[in-house]
């Protein structure tokens, strides 16, 4: 399996169950693996049989702009299912954590990895 990867993405979101996690944007660090759906880049060279990181980047930007998550849970899955259905990806590993939200712990997460129905 070829696996592209980014790792250390951070940003700022609403996220969040407290009342003051709803006002205030907090910088949250994203790490994706995607797998590609073939291995045709390897051989071709061409862009178009590789995953766009750049379109990647824009589409989660996308998510943390419109859309509000309680949990980090949630929205690592929404980012998830996203990459396996829009970028048709048999396989993903997403991580996501809150810098710096609790005193002495550099960052708190979850890490998820979903396959897609075709795998």
């Amino acid at each position: 399996m070829d696996i592209i990867f980014l790792h250390d993405f951070k940003a700022k979101t609403l996220i969040g169950v407290y009342p003051w996690e709803r006002i205030v944007p907090q910088t949250i660090q994203i790490d994706l693996e995607i797998a590609l759906p073939t291995s045709r880049a390897c051989q071709t060279d061409k862009i178009e049989d590789a995953l766009d990181y750049a379109l990647i980047v824009d589409r989660i930007n996308d998510i943390l702009t419109n859309k509000h998550f309680s949990l980090l849970e949630a929205l690592a899955e929404h980012i998830a299912q996203t990459i396996l259905s829009e970028f048709r990806s048999p396989w993903i590993k997403v991580s996501v954590a809150k810098l710096g939200i609790i005193r002495g712990v550099k960052k708190l997460g979850v890490r998820i990895e979903r396959s897609s129905r075709a795998v």
